[in-house]
């Protein structure tokens, strides 16, 4: 396993209960500022394997973006079960949501 993928994995991993992070954030936090499809390629693959909480990552405007409905649906649920507010069209405050992991030491 590459070395970015497995520190996207552990930032995935330590995205707490009832908070998400970016495609884009994770990339940057695993040392790849340009890599958010990298992240989308990761979640896709390796999900399962992992028990990542997929669920946990939006897009750069905190917008739920899976295309399917029911992945969608499925988010949704996810992340309001856990507390997060998702609003018209999928948009979560990331302001209030999004999580900043500064303890989290990731070499580059």
């Amino acid at each position: 396993m590459q070395p970015f993928t497995e520190k996207v994995i552990t930032i995935i991993q330590f995205i707490p209960e009832g908070r998400v992070m970016t495609y884009g954030q994770i990339a940057a936090a695993a040392g790849s500022p340009r890599a958010a499809r990298q992240v989308v390629r990761i979640l896709h693959s390796m999900s399962k394997k992992h028990r990542l909480p997929w669920h946990r990552v939006v897009n750069a405007k905190g917008q739920i973006a899976m295309q399917d409905d029911e992945s969608y649906q499925e988010q949704l649920f996810s992340l309001e079960s856990e507390g997060v507010a998702v609003g018209l069209k999928g948009i979560i405050d990331l302001e209030k949501y999004q999580h900043h992991p500064e303890n989290l030491l990731v070499e580059k």
